[in-house]
């Protein structure tokens, strides 16, 4: 979606008030959780929905 939206994942921490260090661990997969406000910031930034975004991989 960032590259869909011409955004760099610096842009979009800034926009939802994050730090480049969370970015990157939410963007590589690696965060174990979500807060539910900052889905719906990513969301509203990127004007996309939750499943745009996510995806679930059993195990």
């Amino acid at each position: 979606m960032l590259a869909k939206r011409k955004m760099k994942s610096k842009e979009l921490a800034e926009i939802i008030g994050i730090t480049t260090a969370n970015m990157s661990i939410l963007k590589s997969g690696k965060a174990k959780a979500i807060r539910f406000s900052t889905l719906e910031a990513i969301c509203k930034a990127l004007d996309c929905q939750p499943s745009d975004i996510l995806e679930y991989v059993k195990g």
